[in-house]
């Protein structure tokens, strides 16, 4: 496994070692020792999620403002575009963002550590997107920044009209937004 370094330090890709002929490939999608030697501590995920999403979907800001959620994210089916936003006030990248393409063809994973906002766009006719979570989902912990804010400045690779839900639709201001300490 590859560890590309993002101008975010915490922030890293996860580029595997994919051995591939004439009947496909095979690569290993997680090794919890490389991982912990990766990020440099040790790293207990609780939960796995599978979504599916069509072209021009958004989904995020997303982060949990108690019980917050270290993710390992990668993409099995189509293409989009992984957000991770700094929310810890005490970072010197607070309010930073870093974006890059996740697919099923580049088999790169992003881990976005605790105490930051993450979003992706999907940028594919379709994406089916995986990620671990070192905490549960907590649904009264759940916060929402705008996708679009204009303080974050993202630059989001859309080929359309964003497709949100209802609860990414409201996401609240970055300036106002609850963040971590």
């Amino acid at each position: 496994m590859k560890v590309i370094a993002s101008p975010i330090p915490e922030v890293l890709i996860l580029e595997p070692n994919v051995f591939g002929d004439d009947r496909g490939f095979f690569f290993e999608s997680f090794n919890q020792a490389r991982f912990d030697a990766a990020v440099g501590r040790s790293v207990v995920f609780l939960q796995d999620n599978h979504s599916r999403s069509e072209k021009n979907v958004v989904r995020g800001l997303h982060y949990q403002i108690q019980q917050p959620q270290g993710k390992l994210v990668r993409v099995t089916e189509g293409e989009v575009f992984d957000v991770a936003v700094d929310l810890r006030k005490s970072s010197a990248t607070f309010g930073q963002w870093y974006g890059t393409v996740l697919s099923a063809e580049n088999k790169k994973q992003l881990w976005i550590p605790e105490g930051f906002g993450h979003g992706f766009a999907v940028l594919s006719d379709s994406a089916e997107f995986l990620y671990k979570t070192t905490d549960y989902w907590m649904p009264e912990h759940e916060r929402c920044i705008a996708w679009n804010d204009a303080a974050l400045a993202i630059q989001w690779p859309l080929s359309g009209e964003a497709i949100l839900s209802t609860k990414d639709a409201c996401g609240a201001a970055f300036i106002t937004a609850e963040i971590f300490s």
